[in-house]
């Protein structure tokens, strides 16, 4: 049996009436992640032994006649930006090379209850920054429908294990677009909750009002009984909802017969890859004719939402990084021979050029004199953003988009060029600042064969009828069903 062929819905459902057994498909992901790594560079560190430990409980659960769980057995990938007792937790930066968790995020004692099994912790732009995972301290990750492209990023890690089958789940987080643009370039399902419906609690933050965990996975079955899993109130995240978490799966099922998609007219922009635009238009004439109702809407401040998140996100960076110092934890420079220049040169040394850009622009952003300028001005503007989406969703139920502007692109072709590379996260923004849901899944593929992403944006904690317009999707299209080179 080829286990990476299972959906994770499938390896629980066996793992529990002992048709498999939890450390063999354990042992499996792992031959064939440590395999395969070698040319993705998915992973940042393997976590065999505990691995299979986490296994070894789940099988003497099922033995007993005890119910491990909804994920029983099923491996999970995390990115290395979520505390794991025992584990490195590196952001893949420097300054936090050598640090160790000593707690688990809220998240992790979750997918524990659930049985899940832990194999690795993933590759990601150095603290989350970034649209390529061309920013890791350590390596860049690659594309595994072409090595020579990127995963997207800041989550490229997660989404190329998963896109890789090393992995039938993982863990991404997204604060502009780092779970959704990924999983687009890499062909998977990636969702970014509603801000609040998941902990943060155990994240690094890169910025607070605008994080969120979320999952990776190559069904939207999969993704939906993940997110089951993860969301819920966390009395340790004073920005967790206290909201009914409803059954995810049941809403697989319901269709789209009725259901309003919107089309804005601003997400089909000039510079945005053809070939991208038209699978994108065909993916919601295939909504359409499974009973949904299609309708142009205006979201009249999208163009500026580019501009407003490159303001707020790099502010909060900048405050939440401040505690990377070299005082209590993470790297401290040799070289310094003071207070103030192991300050300084711990930093210098500690960050990459990416996250010392960011934390530039937003104190500058936040500095006397500049407050009333920038920060306070692009908080102005995000709320009209937002106002934006509740007027749409006045007269629709779900809005498509692209995912990305482009498919996958060449590594090192936006390296030199920041705008550019910001430029990746153009359509995925926006969901961000107004604390939406929003799912993507492939829609076709590029005349070269590259994956590209549909996005599906819901009204704040509607994530049922973002899996209901998807799954329906899913289920017309063969999409999903397509594997990457390794597979």
């Amino acid at each position: 049996m080829n286990l990476e062929t299972l959906s994770a819905a499938d390896i629980a459902r066996k793992v529990r009436a002992k048709e498999l057994s939890a450390r063999d498909v354990a042992k499996s992901f792992l031959d064939r992640a440590h395999g395969w790594d070698k040319t993705i560079k998915a992973f940042l560190s393997f976590n065999d032994d505990a691995a299979l430990a986490q296994a070894d409980a789940v099988d003497r659960a099922v033995s007993a006649g005890r119910d491990p769980g909804p994920l029983a057995g099923v491996p999970v990938a995390v990115k290395d930006n979520l505390c794991v007792t025992g584990t490195k937790t590196t952001c893949a930066s420097k300054i936090l090379e050598n640090f160790t968790a000593n707690y688990d995020a809220t998240v992790i004692e979750k997918l524990r209850a659930a049985g899940a099994v832990f194999i690795g912790k993933t590759n990601l732009d150095e603290f989350a920054m970034g649209s390529s995972t061309e920013n890791s301290a350590f390596f860049t990750t690659r594309n595994p429908w072409d090595v020579s492209r990127v995963p997207g990023g800041s989550s490229g890690g997660s989404a190329a294990a998963v896109a890789a089958r090393l992995a039938p789940l993982a863990l991404g987080s997204d604060t502009g677009g780092s779970i959704r643009q990924p999983a687009a370039l890499c062909g998977v399902v990636g969702l970014k909750p509603t801000y609040g419906r998941v902990s943060r609690f155990g994240l690094v933050a890169f910025a607070s009002s605008l994080d969120q965990i979320g999952p990776f996975s190559t069904t939207v079955a999969d993704a939906a009984l993940l997110l089951q899993v993860l969301a819920g109130h966390d009395p340790k995240d004073s920005t967790s909802a206290r909201v009914p978490v409803p059954d995810f799966s049941a809403a697989l099922g319901r269709g789209v017969q009725g259901l309003r998609v919107g089309l804005p007219k601003e997400y089909f922009i000039d510079g945005m890859d053809p070939e991208v635009s038209r699978a994108v238009r065909q993916a919601v004439t295939t909504l359409e004719s499974l009973g949904a109702t299609v309708k142009e809407v205006s979201l009249p401040h999208t163009d500026a939402g580019l501009s407003v998140y490159y303001v707020i996100a790099p502010s909060e960076a900048s405050a939440n990084l401040a505690r990377f110092d070299g005082v209590r934890y993470g790297y401290r420079s040799p070289r310094a021979t003071s207070l103030l220049e192991q300050y300084e040169f711990s930093r210098d040394e500690g960050f990459g050029p990416e996250v010392k850009r960011r934390i530039m622009l937003g104190t500058y952003a936040l500095s006397s004199g500049y407050y009333d300028a920038y920060y306070l001005k692009a908080q102005k503007v995000r709320t009209l953003i937002k106002q934006d989406f509740d007027r749409a969703f006045e007269s629709v139920d779900v809005i498509a988009t692209p995912t990305a502007p482009t498919a996958a692109f060449k590594a090192g072709e936006k390296s030199d060029d920041p705008l550019q590379m910001y430029l990746s996260d153009v359509f995925t923004i926006s969901c961000n600042l107004a604390g939406l849901p929003g799912l993507s899944m492939p829609c076709g593929f590029t005349s070269n064969g590259l994956p590209i992403g549909l996005q599906l944006l819901g009204k704040p904690f509607d994530e049922e009828t973002v899996f209901a317009a998807a799954s329906a999707y899913e289920k017309a299209t063969p999409w999903n069903r397509i594997p990457s080179q390794p597979a």
